[in-house]
């Protein structure tokens, strides 16, 4: 038996193998790229070590991709045939990835939850848990169980940064903006390679508006991120958001050119980021020209993946943004197929909202936006079990007004407006577009009031 660096058992004999997963952790959470080569490493010290195994199959599945999930089974199999000797909280580890493995997104939350009940030090636990409440869109389960171990950490723990950083992420995502902040900055200042608290801080500034504060916080080089993994696109995302929100359309092109597309390879494109990014950019009237065909042609492999309903509807927003109608008819379908058959989260979250939203985003994209009106509006406030941030599904907020605008909704569109510019009232392109809509629906002077916002 050995111990973690944070005094945690470990059924290993190996010291060499207990190291070794602890930098997978660090590295993990600082969003390196070698989280996977030290954990074959500890497997290579001690192959039984079944906490090692648990974490080759966590990070297999952060892969998403199914292809990837008979690896999976077979470390699964070799814990159910009375494989390696497991102590308490690896054998809740093995129930985690059991759930998520079978898209029951809830139990795996719940398994990891009775880990941090008794080990509120395994910061791996805390990480998953933390991301897989996050894609399923509860903001208060984010803040309920990192504020429940927070008691437990303190500055010579190590990782005590990254809870800090989570903890940001939660407070932004229940709207305590200032304690957010003064939680992100914290971590970001103690370990200035944790992306997600620099990310957590960025979320504040976006959803109070605070454009020229976010591109200077986010003002990095690529150079400096230069060994982070794939997260970095996401990043630079956010700087690309302040970037529209001041109507720099240029600068949020190149970010899509320069950072966010050079993380794509053979086996991986970013769909998720990039399709949200170019939507926004069309949204506000710039042509992207041939930038959704990668995207599109991509999604067109995954259409029957349906791991995490948020990538299957940005999956969906690029086949139909593309006008590739028939294979994002054929996703839906999918999707339909894998809602009756599935079980867990996945598959309710894909009957209940997924589905829906896509036939709306179908519609937007085929210039049917009263139908895209009448899909959208009843589910406009119910979409966090798609998963994502606040700060993400606010998209398809945004692909509503503009639906109610070109449909002729004006009423519809002043009323969320109205809603928009009061929950971000300074963000110059929503004062603009309500001052316009007012305009058109003769309100004259709420018009010419709501223009003196709009910076015109």
């Amino acid at each position: 038996m050995e111990y973690d660096t944070r005094g945690l058992e470990v059924s290993t004999s190996s010291k060499t193998a207990t190291r070794k997963l602890d930098l997978a952790v660090a590295d993990y959470l600082d969003y390196g790229t070698n989280a996977g080569s030290l954990v074959k490493e500890a497997l290579g010290e001690d192959a039984d070590c079944a906490l090692a195994q648990c974490y080759r199959g966590y990070l297999l599945m952060m892969l998403e991709n199914r292809a990837v999930f008979p690896k999976i089974q077979e470390i699964l199999d070799k814990f159910s045939e009375g494989g390696p000797d497991l102590n308490p909280r690896e054998r809740l580890h093995v129930k985690a990835l059991q759930g998520w493995v079978k898209g029951d997104l809830l139990n795996a939350c719940l398994a990891w939850e009775q880990i941090l009940e008794r080990y509120p030090r395994d910061l791996m636990a805390l990480k998953l848990h933390h991301t897989m409440a996050f894609y399923t869109g509860r903001s208060n389960v984010l803040r309920s169980v990192v504020s429940g171990v927070l008691g437990e950490w303190d500055e010579g723990t190590p990782g005590y940064s990254n809870v800090q950083g989570m903890y940001a992420y939660a407070l932004e995502e229940c709207g305590d903006y200032e304690q957010a902040e003064r939680w992100g900055r914290e971590a970001a200042e103690r370990n200035p390679e944790d992306l997600w608290a620099i990310h957590s801080v960025a979320h504040v500034m976006e959803m109070q508006g605070r454009t020229q504060e976010g591109t200077k916080w986010l003002d990095f080089s690529p150079e400096q991120w230069a060994s982070k993994n794939m997260f970095k696109a996401h990043v630079w995302w956010h700087a690309a958001l302040f970037n529209i929100a001041e109507r720099d359309y240029q600068s949020a092109i190149q970010l899509f050119d320069n950072e966010l597309s050079s993380i794509n390879s053979d086996k991986y494109i970013d769909v998720s980021n990039q399709a949200a990014l170019l939507k926004r950019l069309e949204i506000a009237g710039v042509d992207v020209g041939d930038r959704w065909d990668l995207l599109a042609e991509h999604s067109a492999t995954r259409i029957n993946d349906h791991i995490l309903p948020f990538r299957d509807a940005h999956f969906c927003l690029a086949l139909a943004a593309k006008g590739n109608f028939d294979v994002a008819r054929e996703h839906i379908n999918s999707m339909t197929v894998f809602a009756r058959s599935g079980e867990g989260w996945t598959a309710e979250a894909t009957k209940t909202t997924l589905i829906p939203l896509c036939e709306a985003m179908l519609a937007y994209e085929a210039g049917e936006y009263v139908k895209a009106c009448d899909l959208l509006w009843p589910i406009r406030n119910e979409l966090a079990p798609i998963g994502g941030s606040l700060a993400q599904r606010d998209l398809f907020t945004q692909i509503l007004i503009d639906a109610a605008v070109k449909s002729g909704r004006l009423a519809t569109a002043r009323n969320l407006l109205s809603e928009r510019v009061a929950r971000f009232p300074t963000s110059k392109p929503s004062w603009s577009q309500y001052a316009r809509v007012l305009s058109d629906l003769g309100e004259t002077q709420r018009a010419e009031r709501a223009a003196t916002h709009s910076g015109a």
